[in-house]
């Protein structure tokens, strides 16, 4: 980390860019989803059916986390495109504030999914276990590295 400027530096290690672009797929069909339930209605029956908190979770996932694009993004669609199976090493700077942020993406991810298998409220299905694991693989690298922890390749990793 570089006091100075409130950066850190996190290293994605061997990134599997297939299970990369089905994150990104999901990612898309959820956000596909939640921008048409967006969509301000007359319906106050509908209005009555969407959960609360399930209504906070499509304000907040579309509003802080939605738009964001890097130069990583740009290097994954590239190595996507390019038929590349593995990144191997993906640096990233960042400010501190992507801890919180990352766990708290992560942790609304996972009740975005909850949603999804209950399948009341929502039409995307479900993350499946490669992408819930890719998906707290990725978040956590920024959490434990901004913490000081060396990287986990994504082969290596292990969900507590």
């Amino acid at each position: 980390m570089t006091p100075a400027d409130g950066l850190f530096e996190a290293h994605l290690l061997q990134i599997p860019v297939r299970v990369w672009a089905r994150s990104q797929e999901h990612h898309d069909a959820l956000m596909r989803e939640f921008a048409l339930m967006s969509v301000p209605t007359d319906d106050e029956e509908w209005s009555r059916h969407v959960p609360t908190r399930l209504t906070q979770l499509i304000g907040t996932l579309t509003a802080d986390f939605e738009g964001v694009s890097t130069v990583q993004e740009q290097q994954l669609f590239a190595a996507c495109e390019a038929g590349v199976e593995v990144i191997d090493d993906l640096v990233y700077r960042l400010p501190v504030a992507a801890v919180p942020a990352s766990k708290a993406l992560g942790q609304m991810l996972d009740e975005t999914d909850e949603y999804c298998r209950q399948g009341q409220h929502l039409l995307t299905l479900a993350a499946d276990e490669e992408l819930v694991r890719f998906r707290w693989w990725y978040l956590q690298q920024f959490i434990d590295q901004a913490d000081g922890k060396p990287a986990v390749p994504w082969p290596a990793y292990r969900r507590d």
